[in-house]
């Protein structure tokens, strides 16, 4: 009777481990693999909405746009309309055109579970196409008697002018409300080609900005955008090897 005691109390003991064991498997496996969501983001530059308003002399509107890629690597579009009016020293002209940006983002930030916030650098190639409307010149006064430098009206119009530029990008985008993000990003501008009147210097192009009579120009803007989430994929997780 002694040994079919002990025969039934190891008979349970072994199943309990057993159905323990099982169980603490069964956790292990049931626990979800991380994954990381694909899609499309895409909004507005808010800088140049708000300048349309505040700002007689300027109109513009840009669309922005990225897609990811990898999990670190993003392809970015932005496409804009401008049109402004500059009063220079001795000119007074109206720069009016169209202008396509596109290039890739690399997110720096590593996010926690959930997160999909940006710490980014990248590059733009931007090619833009615009007029330019001569509205007045001045003329130097050699006489001081009658005082200020003569201002003629013009008019006169400049078609099929053209730039292209490369971008160096520095930004962050981060999430604000669900699939909502704000975004902010530094640009340094090279300038690659400039066509220009023959008459006087392109000051602005669209897309661009101001040159400042030379190569180099520098921008920033300000983001809201709605990301779209098209596929979701698993993120593998790294195995430690333990010495």
């Amino acid at each position: 009777m002694k040994y079919t005691l002990n025969y039934f109390f190891s008979l349970v003991l072994l199943l309990v481990f057993v159905v323990g064991t099982a169980q603490e498997t069964k956790k292990k496996d049931s626990i979800p693999p991380k994954t990381e969501r694909y899609g499309i983001r895409f909004g507005l530059d808010m800088v140049k909405l708000a300048r349309s308003f505040y700002e007689k002399d300027y109109r513009g509107l840009e669309l922005v746009g990225d897609y990811k890629l990898m999990r670190k690597h993003y392809i970015a579009v932005e496409i804009g309309n401008e049109k402004k009016t500059t009063d220079d020293e001795q000119l007074n002209f109206t720069t009016e055109g169209t202008y396509i940006k596109f290039g890739f983002d690399y997110n720096a930030y590593k996010n926690w579970i959930g997160m999909e916030n940006m710490l980014y650098v990248g590059m733009r190639y931007g090619i833009s196409s615009f007029s330019q409307t001569l509205n007045n010149y001045e003329i130097y006064n050699p006489n001081t008697y009658f005082g200020e430098n003569l201002v003629l009206e013009s008019g006169e119009k400049f078609d099929g002018l053209s730039a292209q530029w490369l971008e160096v990008i520095a930004g962050i985008k981060a999430e604000v409300f669900k699939n909502v993000y704000v975004g902010f990003s530094c640009r340094v501008n090279y300038l690659i080609t400039n066509k220009k009147p023959e008459t006087f210097d392109n000051l602005h192009i669209p897309g661009y900005n101001r040159t400042y009579n030379g190569k180099f120009g520098a921008g920033f803007n300000y983001t809201v955008s709605y990301f779209l989430p098209l596929y979701k994929s698993t993120v593998k997780a790294k195995r430690e090897v333990k010495k």
